[in-house]
């Protein structure tokens, strides 16, 4: 193949994803585990950065936080610190998607099955991780609010337990299940059309 037919079928592949992160989101936006929705985009961005590479990872994961911002999803966050939120938002998907890819390449040469395992859990340990370094560099004191409000002794309790606990879970599951098998599915699917 030669270098424009790469391009071209990458470009085409990003697209799909990218449509495919939009529509699950906003799809996901109607699961709730607590207060915020179930995010069924991060196996998409996984699945896109194994494929195209950390960009493509990246760009899929600002899309998903471009589509959360647009959404709606993200409205509590808004009326305490639109800056704060636009920034936790867009950076938790992005670098998300972005560490997998990395994570993905690092490993794929070693085995694509754990290449593929490693991803689906960075992704989501990455994406809950800023998310929750963005709660305690720019809603503190909201957060507290909230924690005492239902009962928590602690804000960490309620950061950990109140905001992410289940979805995180649910999150780290189907990544760990869902990916590496359709990353294998579409590599198996290339090679037998090539």
């Amino acid at each position: 193949m030669n270098k424009k037919t790469i391009d071209t079928h990458t470009l085409t592949g990003v697209a799909i994803f990218t449509a495919i992160v939009i529509v699950l989101q906003l799809l996901g936006s109607f699961i709730r585990f607590g207060p915020f929705s179930i995010s069924l985009t991060l196996i998409p961005i996984v699945v896109g950065a194994a494929l195209y590479g950390p960009w493509a990872g990246a760009w899929l994961g600002f899309v998903f936080g471009m589509t959360v911002l647009l959404s709606g999803d993200a409205g509590a966050f808004l009326m305490v610190n639109a800056l704060g939120t636009v920034l936790t938002v867009l950076l938790k998907g992005a670098l998300a998607g972005l560490m997998a890819g990395l994570v993905y390449g690092a490993l794929k040469n070693t085995n694509v099955w754990l290449a593929a395992i490693c991803a689906a859990l960075v992704c989501p340990v990455v994406n809950t991780g800023v998310f929750l370094l963005g709660c305690k560099l720019f809603f503190m004191e909201t957060i507290t609010g909230w924690g005492e409000a239902m009962g928590f002794e602690s804000v960490g309790k309620y950061m950990i337990y109140g905001l992410v606990g289940g979805n995180f879970l649910f999150e780290v599951l189907f990544n760990i299940v869902l990916s590496p098998v359709i990353v294998r599915l579409i590599r198996v699917g290339k090679k037998e059309n090539a």
